[in-house]
């Protein structure tokens, strides 16, 4: 055994340093340095029955480039479609996944959920809760599950153990702060213990081609706790957003490398686990039977994805001397840039009211392709003129008060069409293939022209 070492990192950007200081030289945040003890022992492999490695490991050889295989990756079907988008197709065999996200958004209840619905040997691994607490929660999601095991254990070496002895086919921890191993002497959830669990977890995910899930936690800055190289380690990291309030989840893929990083799925959290919301735009629409004015339905794209969603603004006389701008889901800088052009452009005098603007749903959307329901929607509050319930819109607005195109304003035609939607506004610059759609478009090039079609 060799002789322990102390080492100071930084527990914020997980920097090393030979001794203590104040303030962090690489991400200058003070108080992060701390002292963790590490064993310059020899690393050993995950697997204990190993005592030879350098018998079992196999050298990889230079190929060329025409000679590698490009065969797809073989996919392991999770059962929860919303996943499956996320992450590709699948879970692919040998990756480390990571999945982050606030305490009680719902991260442990969706991979249990998962690992109870799988027809294949999963072992859920928890370091936070009892065998009770996650037998009551299965109660409630998935009764009847044959092939998940539930293990509650911290010490890496003993969880190899356990995995040696039942060779499952997919392997979920909870959480990777949680872990230790014997090789560093630090406590658990620091810089050194989640690199080292980590490290093994990855030597053991590709060596058996057996795909790991990882839960982590986020610190209050929304990014995942420990040091950033976790996330460059693992092969996918997915973001659960939400809002406790409220009942629908997003979840995000901020790292992908079997696939897309454009892809969304949304759940909707009940008594029973996380339901899956197959079209999405269904829940961001209000039901409303009587026609409002300030409203206004726009085509929005989340990655890939094409999304429906409803704008209201509320324009009112200022009571007291400055006008109120006021944007709940929406870019406020935005706002007070399409209130200009409006003033400017189509002579609209708003600068001595009230604007308030509101994204239903609990949603926040950035796509410049909703300024013109923006638009729409505060001329209809205005001049206290509905808006047809049938009709969306898809396009952005210029300075210059001109109606500009959008991106992949296809798939935005289609979905519309799709819901039951009869007309749709673009731009009048959008190049549309030659096809006949179930649905009215309506080409504009100006603000004028949007104003004389909907209030003339």
């Amino acid at each position: 055994m060799a002789k322990t070492k102390t080492t100071f990192f930084c527990q914020n950007c997980g920097s090393q340093s030979a001794k203590w200081q104040g303030q962090c030289t690489s991400c200058k945040q003070w108080n992060t340095i701390a002292e963790e003890v590490i064993q310059k022992a020899e690393k050993a492999t995950w697997d204990i029955s190993q005592t030879n490695t350098s018998a079992t490991i196999r050298a990889s050889k230079p190929q060329k480039v025409s000679e590698i295989s490009t065969n797809a990756e073989a996919r392991i079907n999770t059962k929860n479609k919303e996943l499956n988008r996320v992450l590709g197709g699948g879970l692919v065999p040998g990756s480390l996944t990571l999945l982050g996200g606030e305490p009680g958004i719902g991260k442990s209840t969706l991979m249990l959920q998962i690992a109870l619905q799988l027809p294949y040997k999963t072992l859920y691994v928890s370091g936070e809760e009892s065998a009770q607490q996650i037998k009551m929660r299965a109660q409630r999601i998935h009764p009847n599950s044959e092939h998940c095991y539930i293990l509650t254990e911290t010490k890496t070496q003993h969880i190899f153990r356990n995995i040696a002895q039942m060779q499952p086919d997919i392997v979920v921890i909870d959480s990777i702060q949680t872990l230790h191993t014997d090789h560093i002497e630090s406590s658990p959830g620091s810089i050194s213990q989640i690199r080292e669990t980590t490290t093994e977890l990855i030597k053991f995910a590709k060596e058996t081609a057996t795909p790991v899930i990882l839960i982590g936690h986020i610190t209050k800055d929304g990014n995942i706790a420990g040091p950033k190289i976790l996330e460059h380690m693992v092969d996918t990291v997915l973001q659960f957003e939400g809002d406790r309030n409220h009942v629908y989840r997003i979840l995000r893929a901020n790292k992908n490398r079997f696939g897309s990083t454009n892809e969304i799925g949304i759940y909707e959290m009940q008594g029973s686990g996380l339901r899956e919301v197959s079209n999405p735009s269904e829940i961001l629409l209000s039901k409303n039977e009587e026609e409002l004015s300030g409203t206004a339905i726009a085509s929005t794209l989340e990655g890939m994805r094409p999304l429906l969603i409803e704008i209201q603004a509320l324009v009112s006389t200022a009571v007291y001397g400055t006008p109120q701008r006021s944007a709940t889901g929406y870019n406020a800088k935005r706002l007070n840039m399409i209130l200009a052009v409006l003033e400017k452009r189509a002579g609209f005098k708003l600068g001595a009211k009230d604007v308030f603007l509101n994204i239903t749903g609990g949603i926040s959307v950035d796509d410049p392709a909703i300024d013109l329901a923006v638009v729409a929607a505060v001329l209809s509050s205005n001049v206290d003129i509905t808006i047809d319930k049938t009709m969306c819109f898809a396009a952005e607005i210029g300075l210059a008060g001109e109606v500009r195109p959008v991106n992949r304003i296809e798939q935005r035609i289609l979905e519309a069409e799709k819901l039951g939607f009869e007309s749709i506004v673009i731009s009048k610059y959008c190049k549309l293939p030659k096809q006949t759609y179930g649905i009215q478009i309506i080409k504009l090039g100006k603000v004028h022209d949007v104003v004389k079609h909907l209030f003339a």
